[in-house]
């Protein structure tokens, strides 16, 4: 029975793998978070993941506070880099694989076509600099995966989505940038395509392919696109209006444009994606 560990559980994609698991039978999950397993302490992990034996470890967890980063550099780097070398070095001469999640933050957003995976990573915030660290450190294992994510929402945990639902029910106008383009991405969807690849490696016997992948729902928008639609699925009566990056106090730089060219992972695991207004309305449907 093929053993998939998954840290970091408690978060948006770590419930959503809790949901995800449920389709799955004849593996035995066991979903961590700090509580059971502090993967920042190198000896716990490593006699955890001895313990435990797993085949597959999927890495959910993360310092994703983007802004509080800033301040808080040295707990970013050791949530986001040194905890993943913790876990690339219990499993260094072993055959399990390691599917670690990073973010569309590691590039500086000065392109105008989709990054792909051979894209030159040039983080402008803390957050994205502990994120590259972080892939770094997964890829110092052989048997590592590193999926680059965006705009991550769910049903599950805080994100924007949920936010713009709470405070457009209590506001009659809500003030939204409009000059940061990328793609949300539905956590269940992510979540979906992870155990798609562990399935399809495992029970169909296909080829697993280390490296770098993007992920994200199909299609790109900007914040206030994504603000227009949810107040829009969700009825409510609240007026978005756009602003200027410049005129939203925030304390980290965010790429003004962090598309995700999805090309490998979709050919590799023959993947398909929902569209991400396809996506929120099952979301905002699951919210209401």
């Amino acid at each position: 029975m093929a053993v998939i560990l998954v840290t970091g559980s408690n978060g948006q994609l770590g419930n959503e793998l809790k949901e995800a698991a449920k389709n799955y039978y004849g593996y035995q999950f066991i979903f961590t978070d700090i509580d059971t397993l502090d993967i920042t302490d190198k000896d716990q992990t490593e006699t955890f993941i001895r313990n435990a034996d797993p085949g597959w470890i999927i890495n959910c967890a993360a310092y994703n506070l983007v802004d509080k980063a800033e301040k808080e550099q040295d707990k970013a780097i050791l949530i986001n880099s040194s905890a993943v070398s913790n876990i690339a070095e219990a499993i260094r001469e072993s055959e399990c694989k390691l599917i670690h999640i990073s973010s569309d933050y590691i590039f500086d957003g000065n392109s105008n076509v989709p990054y792909n995976e051979g894209s030159l990573p040039n983080p402008l915030s803390a957050y994205g600099k502990s994120k590259l660290e972080g892939e770094k450190a997964a890829l110092m294992h052989y048997g590592s995966m590193v999926i680059r994510t965006s705009w991550l929402y769910s049903f599950f945990g805080a994100n924007f989505v949920k936010t713009i639902l709470a405070k457009g029910k209590e506001n009659d106008r809500l003030r939204v940038v409009f000059d940061q383009t990328g793609t949300p991405t539905y956590a269940a969807d992510l979540a979906s395509a992870i155990m798609i690849i562990i399935s399809g490696v495992i029970r169909n016997k296909l080829a697993f392919h280390a490296g770098i992948y993007h992920y994200s729902n199909e299609g790109v928008c900007s914040w206030y696109d994504l603000a227009t639609e949810v107040v829009k699925e969700a009825g409510l009566d609240c007026n978005i209006i756009p602003v200027l990056s410049k005129d939203y106090q925030s304390t980290a730089k965010r790429p003004a444009y962090s598309v995700l060219d999805k090309t490998k992972i979709k050919e590799t695991y023959n993947l398909e994606i929902p569209h991400w207004r396809t996506s929120l309305k099952r979301c905002i449907k699951m919210l209401k």
